[in-house]
């Protein structure tokens, strides 16, 4: 298996990734930087962070311009599931597949240059959709494609290093702190005099999770996933007006009231560590 990192790479180093996990990533970049129409390859997710597990799966993006043929990755013979181009979903996050090499779990997702780049001029601009993606709770936003290249390890080809743009830090946080409110408004008018438990917690945890995009995008702080959101924003403290759920209206309606209550004061601390005019609650 070719090795060309491992000259570079020292277990134990600051990534945590020993030699041998180094040779095979090396493998698989080359494999798909071989691919018609790929021009970079990049590593994301904890790994390329240094905080995973060592039973983390691997995640790679492939870069491609014009045209992609996922046919192209199936003939590689690594056993999985390969999507077609848009098959999770259509948008940003336009397909890729999950797939089993040498006994590691890889995710490779595919990336049209076209449509990063056009996202990167969205974001600078402070514009954004919210797309659904399965998983992901809230939704992605579509500067989700910007800032894996802002935080992901570039590994064959080049690519842009995008810097969180101010514009956005103005525009995100009082769209995503508008949609979350409106989610619990929902949940405490709909659900909550329901005695609807379930419809109650999910309310709330979208909600957070919405809360959540809000306080990092105020603190110019990039997203790829939810798996660290509510921790990063300092919200992890919903997890206890779930738990405590109960089938009482009143009861209900006190836990939505209380959810609102920490996540205002999450986004408004957010909010006030850059000039500006909070939003309105």
């Amino acid at each position: 298996m070719p090795g060309g990192w491992a000259a570079a790479a020292v277990t134990g180093d600051r990534t945590g990734v020993s030699v041998i996990d180094t040779e095979f990533v090396d493998h698989v970049a080359d494999r798909l930087a071989a691919l018609p129409g790929v021009t970079a390859v990049s590593l994301g997710g904890s790994r390329a962070v240094g905080t995973h597990r060592a039973d983390s799966d691997w995640d790679l993006a492939i870069y491609y311009r014009d045209r992609f043929d996922p046919q192209d990755l199936r003939d590689l013979g690594w056993p999985g599931e390969v999507s077609e181009i848009g098959g999770w979903g259509g948008g940003v996050f336009n397909g890729g597949a999950w797939l089993t090499i040498d006994g590691r779990r890889v995710d490779v997702h595919y990336r049209d240059l076209a449509v990063v780049e056009h996202q990167i001029t969205e974001a600078e601009h402070g514009r954004f959709e919210v797309e659904p993606l399965l998983f992901h709770l809230a939704g992605i936003p579509t500067y989700l494609v910007v800032a894996e290249l802002a935080l992901n390890r570039v590994l064959r080809g080049s690519l842009p290093r995008p810097v969180f743009p101010e514009a956005l830090r103005a525009s995100a946080p009082p769209r995503w702190w508008g949609t979350a409110r409106m989610t619990l408004d929902y949940a405490r008018s709909n659900h909550a005099p329901r005695a609807q438990v379930a419809q109650v917690a999910a309310g709330i945890t979208v909600a957070a999770c919405q809360a959540a995009h809000a306080v990092l995008a105020a603190r110019g702080e990039w997203v790829t996933n939810e798996k660290t959101l509510l921790d990063r924003a300092n919200v992890r403290g919903i997890d206890g007006i779930v738990a405590g759920l109960r089938a009482d209206p009143h009861a209900l309606t006190e836990a939505v009231d209380a959810a609102r209550a920490l996540l205002t004061e999450r986004v408004d601390a957010a909010l006030n560590q850059r000039p500006g005019p909070s939003p309105s609650r």
